[in-house]
């Protein structure tokens, strides 16, 4: 473990996490939301320093990224922990597995240890994905400075829900990201993902602002974020806010691989071809189709 970069000490040896959006209240041997910070004694630890969770070599385009080092492969890492909670979430048996205060779970690997194996496999780039990166944003940028010296790219497959600390520490190691932009609407973020819309604009039009290429993706799920309102708000938003550049991934849902809405049905293939429609018409040049 590791003491957190981010954080504020409060009385009574509370401490205030400044990671991500929650800014969690964390009262002495308690965890935030994220399930792996732990205040010990009036101190903030990231529990999960030092702990793959996963780690394998993916082609960059299933991150997915489509204009980002197109055509080569990327190692992938991932520690325990998310601070959220999708009803959704296709990765829910390493994301919320430290929640809320089980043992944490990962085999052990220095942050040299990891930039020396994309080394040996000649890979131009490490992705911090499967879970959610700013939850073990120490760990990620100890590795993410190493890569930045030896050559390597940098690259974050996140929910966006950052503190703006946290974006402030990571864009001068970070070159590109996929985020996810789950729905326009704050019920549906409240409700499923357990979180909230606004901070995840801020880091968009942040990271957009420090040049960091961008893509979006929108996973859709049928009769919860797949109406055409929704989609026109998130085209406007890419289109007016990222640029007409940006690349939008709309991607089908399949209830059977999701924690919690298994009983859903898959999403139609017909609300995937709306979802393009409508960003191709708002003047999106580059919207992709996932898994149709």
């Amino acid at each position: 473990m590791k003491e957190v970069l981010l954080c504020q000490r409060l009385d009574d040896k509370k401490v205030r996490c400044q990671t991500c959006a929650h800014y969690c209240v964390v009262l002495p041997n308690k965890r935030g939301i994220c399930g792996v910070r732990e205040n010990i004694d009036g101190k903030l630890y990231a529990l999960n320093y030092g702990k793959l969770i996963a780690c394998q070599i993916d082609p960059i385009e299933k991150k997915p990224l489509y204009h980002f080092l197109p055509g080569t492969y990327s190692l992938s890492i991932a520690a325990v922990g998310c601070n959220f909670a999708c009803q959704n979430c296709q990765n829910w048996q390493i994301s919320q597995a430290s929640k809320p205060a089980k043992p944490i779970s990962g085999k052990g690997a220095t942050p040299q240890e990891i930039v020396d194996l994309a080394l040996k496999n000649k890979l131009p780039s490490i992705s911090y994905t499967y879970t959610e990166p700013a939850i073990f944003s120490e760990y990620a940028l100890d590795t993410m400075k190493i890569a930045r010296r030896n050559g390597l790219k940098n690259v974050w497959v996140t929910n966006g829900f950052w503190s703006k600390e946290l974006l402030n520490e990571v864009y001068p190691y970070l070159d590109a990201a996929n985020v996810d932009l789950k729905s326009f609407d704050d019920d549906f973020y409240q409700k499923i993902c357990r979180g909230r819309l606004q901070p995840v604009l801020d880091t968009l039009k942040g990271l957009k602002k420090k040049k960091i290429w961008v893509e979006i993706t929108t996973l859709v799920l049928p009769g919860l974020n797949d109406q055409e309102k929704g989609f026109k708000e998130i085209a406007m938003f890419i289109k007016k806010e990222l640029g007409v550049e940006t690349p939008w991934h709309v991607s089908r849902f399949f209830g059977d691989v999701s924690w919690r809405l298994k009983d859903l049905p898959d999403t139609p293939t017909e609300i995937i071809k709306t979802a393009y429609q409508i960003g191709k018409k708002a003047g999106l040049e580059n919207v992709y189709m996932g898994n149709v």
